[in-house]
């Protein structure tokens, strides 16, 4: 058997969960069965059973168009270019929307059966329309399509799983529920402190850690706002990069600044760091906040965990299937609008209650230091990469007898 991965994310350009998700899966199938890979990128590499391909986006035919419909009109030039190659796999495999509309045309034009994972879903994601204007609504037409035609969805999560029916026309016994997982020896805890020491934060003081992109879905401005009810002694630990819009870079920015003249341990890493670093700074946080208002899964929470640091996060989708309250971290409750854009109905109270759980977590080292060993107890027994390939494997094998 073969399968086609299709996917905007494969390294080295890999900027979110999706994509830390394809090339574990990938790499863990090749183990198992032939995999394809056909990306975004210059990709061309082929190690025994798996083979990666990348289609470059074409910038300059889309030179003149409005600035907020040319990520959609290259997104869907991509896909072409990617059916353009004949497809001989047995499966095709799609991964978030970028990769949708290839999905589409290859079950169209060569028949193949399709497999979607559902990293996320674009009508719980309604803040893209500031990114993407009315492309936005392409997105979701795409995302609509390839969902409803699906020969399967993979759902990351329970949570996730009920958004799908919720929000689509879909049989309900054609969605399986898969977790992502992780490399259990590649995350876990690190001695080593030269990624501190470059970046100056004090290791013999406490420090709460975010890593992420800066998106509306995270809240990272939400837990930038909750710096002024922080303990004096925490240090605030950013890694956040990629901004979806000026906009919010800007918001960013302006939050920060505000934060940072009342204390001067704020240190905000402006770039997505490479694995080996972003390691480190787990190893050595003394709880890893996740404060977003919209998380399918939230593949972070399972890193920090591995490399044995306490949670705190918001209590909303996928999340509160990973942290067990109290066990392996905190959940606080986010009271959200029940209508787009679903923000916190009081995003001061939220903010508030993420400095409380981070200051309970921190005041305590005995709570701390037993969150820390059963998180990675947690992820060793729920999360292993190696049985999600052969869960993954099974469905395609359902398929193929059909």
């Amino acid at each position: 058997m073969k399968v086609l991965f299709l996917t905007r994310e494969f390294p080295p350009y890999v900027y979110g969960g999706a994509g830390v998700h394809v090339e574990y899966l990938a790499k863990e199938l090749s183990d198992l069965m032939e995999v394809e890979v056909r990306a975004f990128g210059d990709q061309d590499k082929t190690t025994n059973n798996l083979s990666i391909k990348g289609y470059p986006f074409e910038d300059g035919f889309f030179k003149n168009s409005d600035g907020k419909l040319k990520s959609i009109f290259k997104t869907l030039s991509t896909g072409l270019h990617i059916n353009a190659d004949t497809i001989d796999a047995d499966i095709v495999h799609c991964h978030t929307w970028y990769s949708h509309f290839a999905g589409i045309m290859a079950k169209l034009c060569y028949g193949k059966p399709l497999v979607v994972t559902t990293h996320s879903l674009e009508p719980l994601r309604p803040w893209k329309r500031e990114q993407l204007g009315r492309g936005y609504d392409a997105s979701s037409w795409v995302e609509k399509t390839a969902i409803e035609m699906a020969d399967c969805l993979i759902a990351v999560s329970e949570e996730t799983k009920q958004d799908i029916i919720k929000h689509f026309d879909v049989d309900k016994n054609k969605i399986e529920v898969v977790y992502n997982g992780i490399d259990l020896k590649e995350y876990s805890i690190v001695n080593e402190t030269n990624v501190l020491e470059a970046y100056g934060i004090d290791k013999s003081k406490p420090y709460v850690l975010f890593v992420g992109r800066i998106t509306r879905q995270k809240g990272i401005v939400h837990l930038v706002n909750a710096i002024k009810y922080i303990n004096a002694d925490t240090q605030i630990v950013l890694c956040a990069g990629a901004p979806d819009t000026e906009e919010i870079a800007k918001e960013m920015k302006d939050a920060v600044a505000e934060a940072s003249k009342t204390r001067d341990n704020i240190f905000w890493i402006d770039k997505m760091l490479d694995k080996k670093d972003v390691i480190q700074l787990y190893s050595h946080a003394d709880v890893f906040c996740c404060p977003s208002i919209y998380e399918p899964f939230g593949i972070i929470n399972i890193e920090a965990m591995a490399c044995e640091t306490a949670v705190v996060a918001s209590a909303v989708g996928g999340i509160k299937e990973v942290v067990v309250e109290g066990e392996t971290g905190l959940l606080v409750n986010l009271e959200q609008q029940n209508v787009a854009p679903f923000e916190p109905v009081n995003p001061d109270q939220f903010s508030r209650d993420l400095a409380n759980g981070i200051n309970k977590v921190i005041g305590n080292k005995e709570l701390r230091e037993k969150m820390a060993k059963n998180g990675r107890q947690r992820v060793e027994e729920f999360f292993d990469w190696k049985a999600i390939a052969k869960q993954t494997k099974s469905i395609y094998q359902s398929l193929s007898a059909k």
